[in-house]
């Protein structure tokens, strides 16, 4: 319903996706369930080794366990509302639904930044510190650490969520594939530019902060290891940190692509692209640049699969 300001009472939301391209959609639908069935075989299975494996009971596979089990929830948020939207030609998610989703994966997008800072912290300790890594990081500390990374993730989620705009103007129509706060935003009206600036501010802490001490991190891990004289020792400390750098560079970079460029009223196909990448392709990417750069990993699975039966 209509009122004077032009303000629309929303009951329910449509998302578009692909619609305008029935083929692309088509082969879209098949490619991301691809991916959402290997994130979970390969997220669930990097869990279940660490938790079976006494091997693997240390402070970083705890928060690998840890980033597993996000991804595995971040991606289950959004993807299979793409699946229904590529599906149906016309998709139709309810206010309450769409709020959820909304948030959801922005509170589950922004626990997985904090993650990966606290993961670079504990290779920072593991290398600088070696001799007193397992002090430091005791079991205590690690489990501390997530769940202020889950805690602190959810007051930065409340921020949008209290200043946002609750009233749309003109549209309920979301060129998307699902709920994400960058698209439904430019439907909202009201006072704009605070919510603009609020917006900005809280996805400058939730992506910048935690990507810019994850640099600082490195750069005193690249100094640190620039003293190590020994070939073994370089080794040892770039086996460590190249496969969560690689993780780092993927997600923030994607993420970084979406949430940080100039706002727009209207949603491209690339950035529905760039959503995808990082809402699912680096989640299903994780477990793989983890178990291929990891002997551990590659033991467990051995073991897990049958010892010298199974080749990795």
């Amino acid at each position: 319903m209509m009122n004077n300001n032009s303000e629309i009472m929303v009951t329910e939301f449509i998302l578009l996706g692909l619609s305008n391209h029935p083929v692309a959609q088509a082969i879209f639908f098949w490619i991301v369930l691809v991916i959402y069935l290997i994130n979970l075989l390969g997220n669930g299975l990097m869990v279940i080794l660490i938790i079976t494996d006494s091997h693997l009971h240390t402070p970083m596979y705890f928060f690998l366990s840890n980033l597993s089990f996000l991804d595995i929830c971040y991606t289950s948020s959004s993807v299979p509302q793409a699946l229904v939207t590529c599906t149906t030609e016309r998709t139709t998610i309810s206010f309450m639904g769409c709020m959820a989703q909304l948030y959801i994966g922005l509170y589950l997008g922004t626990t997985e930044c904090v993650l990966l800072a606290v993961m670079a912290y504990d290779r920072f300790v593991a290398i600088c510190s070696p001799l007193h890594y397992m002090v430091i990081m005791s079991w205590k500390v690690c489990v501390q650490m997530v769940i202020g990374a889950w805690g602190a993730s959810l007051m930065l989620t409340l921020i949008p969520i209290v200043t946002g705009s609750k009233q749309f103007c003109g549209s309920n129509i979301i060129n998307h594939f699902t709920c994400e706060i960058q698209t439904v935003g430019r439907l909202t009206c009201g006072e704009s530019h605070f919510i603009d600036v609020v917006s900005f501010i809280s996805g400058a802490v939730a992506l910048i902060v935690p990507f810019t001490f994850i640099l600082v991190t490195y750069l005193r891990i690249g100094l640190a290891v620039w003293q190590i004289h020994s070939d073994q020792g370089w080794s040892k400390a770039l086996s460590t940190c190249s496969s969560h750098l690689t993780v780092v560079g993927i997600f923030y970079g994607s993420a970084m692509s979406m949430y940080l460029q100039p706002k727009s009223k209207y949603t491209s196909d690339k950035d529905k692209m760039v959503s995808v990448f990082y809402g699912a392709v680096t989640p299903m990417l994780n477990p793989l640049i983890y178990s291929l750069r990891n002997k551990d990993v590659k033991r467990a699975l051995q073991k897990f699969f049958g010892g010298k039966g199974f080749r990795y």
